[in-house]
């Protein structure tokens, strides 16, 4: 099952910081992590990240595995520099006030599964 990237905005409470133009995109799965590796190492395309971790190797590998955009949990706000380079990648960036762990659940409950969840990749 698959939803749009502004349903996932509404469940979340989140604030589109960067890429409202792109908010129709499909999200299949959800990745939820800190540790970039761990991204590389599960994530697959039409995913969603969501992360606490505020630097410009977010939209890095989000550009590296075409993710389907990142939410930032816990209301952290990303700096202009990594707002810029989403922006010239075509990344949207949310913001939500929700802890990681609420925001999964919240998810969850709306029948996104988690990137390990889909085929059997661990």
């Amino acid at each position: 099952m698959s939803v749009k990237l502004i349903a996932v905005q509404k469940v979340l409470d989140a604030e589109v910081v960067c890429g409202s133009e792109w908010m129709d995109g499909e999200v299949m799965t959800v990745c939820a992590a800190d540790l970039m590796s761990e991204v590389l190492a599960f994530a697959q395309e039409s995913t969603l990240l969501l992360t606490g971790l505020t630097n410009l190797q977010v939209v890095r590998t989000a550009e590296m595995i075409d993710l389907v955009g990142v939410i930032f949990v816990r209301g952290k706000r990303p700096c202009t520099e990594l707002i810029d380079l989403a922006h010239m990648k075509h990344i949207p960036l949310l913001v939500t006030p929700h802890s990681l762990y609420e925001s999964c659940g919240r998810l969850y409950q709306n029948d996104l599964k988690s990137c390990e969840e889909i085929g059997d990749i661990r």
